[in-house]
């Protein structure tokens, strides 16, 4: 005879939401998953956020069905009794079903080998043309080059990162390594910390880091109440640097992207070489060791040091191109407060996320990435396949009346731009801004 089932109400389950009491539940099941967290290969960020709460879409999301069979040893015994399902998430988990009937997941095609051999290509022409070459332009030709190689090499760092772009996990790490420590000076560690956290709690301004930019940018006139990151552990205060900088960031956007490279250099010291488990922390650091080798030795190559700093500066320049875009796909947004809700998955991703339109041709350039909603909908969907599954996730947006949007790159801007100067002008309200503020944020929904 079965034996009875055991339940807890969603009330009982919010109670295990601690690192050392950390439960989930997952279609129902409800599962310990407090030990777990640390070795968790996602890190244990996006299990805190969502912890005590059902997580089913996000578990969808992130892992392939072969991870189903191995939530059996954290399951508790324990049912959720009042476990429900909504729409949305229903038509979800459908489509995420069929996308995996239809094998999308794994038709990876060529993107990665023709990407890398691009990359490949790019770096010896920029040997070529600092070390041959004496000319002033083809350096600065060269610089350039050498941006567009840290693009391409960031959109490889990216995928391998969601999925294995490799035919082995061991290759898949040696191009995440390769890709990001080497090329690019970026950590893959560090990436795979924040970006998960992103895309768990995606623009939530307090669990959100890829929103938390003071005292450089604000997005939101809320930051301006000294919020807590959840993230970071600790206050992001608004002192008077934080006003004078915001105040003026529709106006220094362009120019802080043109040298934003240097803050992720800055975070990936501080994560590498911090009290922080890191996995890989060897591994990373040498690949790291490997960047500050070449990069350092390509620029003493030049001739002086006006064409070095030309050469430094021109390259940051071209790398802003994406950084301005990852800004654009969330910036421009809407942002809300407080950590994200296992129950809403769908709802919160469309909410938090732009898409930027342009031809076929052009996804090269965006790594695919254009596809800020498909992408973070399914984010183990190879980046060759957003643009063939974008029709479908319109229509279920359209089904349940949530906003799609896409802009061109120009339009994108521009909104941005408008957000930056919202908040910029609210920031320089030296009467009483924090009350002027909240009520703007209530009759002018942020988004």
């Amino acid at each position: 005879m079965e034996a009875e089932k055991k339940y807890i109400t969603t009330e009982e389950l919010k109670k295990h939401n601690k690192p050392g009491d950390l439960w989930i539940s997952v279609q129902g099941k409800v599962y310990n998953v407090t030990d777990w967290a640390k070795e968790h290969p996602g890190g244990d960020i996006p299990l805190l956020n969502l912890a005590g709460q059902d997580v089913t879409d996000a578990f969808i999301a992130y892992h392939p069905g072969t991870a189903w069979k191995y939530l059996d040893k954290f399951f508790t015994g324990y049912y959720l009794k009042d476990f429900q399902v909504s729409d949305v998430s229903r038509d979800y988990r459908r489509l995420a079903s069929e996308f995996a009937k239809l094998g999308l997941f794994e038709r990876k095609g060529h993107v990665t080998c023709y990407t890398l051999t691009f990359v490949g290509v790019l770096f010896l022409v920029v040997l070529y043309g600092v070390l041959r070459c004496t000319s002033v332009w083809a350096h600065l030709g060269s610089a350039m080059l050498l941006g567009l190689l840290w693009m391409q090499s960031a959109y490889v760092g990216h995928d391998s990162g969601h999925y294995e772009v490799m035919s082995s996990k061991g290759y898949n790490k040696l191009a995440q390594v390769l890709s990001g420590n080497c090329l690019t000076g970026i950590s893959i560690a560090w990436w795979k910390w924040t970006h998960n956290a992103h895309h768990i709690a995606c623009n939530s301004l307090d669990y959100d880091p890829d929103l938390q930019h003071i005292p450089v940018f604000a997005v939101s006139s809320r930051f301006f109440n000294s919020i807590t990151s959840c993230f970071y552990g600790r206050t992001l205060n608004f002192d008077s640097l934080s006003r004078f900088l915001i105040s003026y960031q529709h106006w220094t956007f362009y120019p802080v992207m043109c040298v934003a490279r240097v803050n992720l250099f800055i975070q990936t010291f501080l994560l590498l070489f911090s009290k922080r488990p890191v996995p890989d922390r060897a591994l990373n650091i040498m690949g790291i060791l490997v960047f500050w080798t070449w990069f350092p030795l390509l620029i003493s190559c030049l001739p002086n040091w006006p064409e070095r700093v030309m050469f430094v500066l021109a390259s940051f320049s071209v790398t802003s191109i994406q950084h301005v875009q990852f800004c654009l796909n969330h910036f421009a947004a809407n942002v809300y407060v407080g950590p994200p809700n296992g129950n809403d998955w769908f709802e919160k991703q469309t909410s938090g996320t732009l898409d930027i339109s342009c031809s076929s041709w052009m996804d090269w350039f965006f790594g695919g990435l254009q596809f800020q909603l498909e992408h973070h909908l399914f984010p183990r969907l190879p980046r060759c396949q957003l643009r063939k599954v974008s029709p479908v996730v319109i229509d279920l947006c359209k089904k349940h009346n949530l906003p799609y949007r896409s802009l061109s790159f120009l339009e994108a801007n521009k909104r941005t731009i408008r957000t930056l100067r919202t908040a910029a002008l609210q920031a320089r309200d030296l009467t009483n801004p924090v009350a002027k503020n909240l009520l703007w944020e209530a009759v002018n929904t942020h988004g």
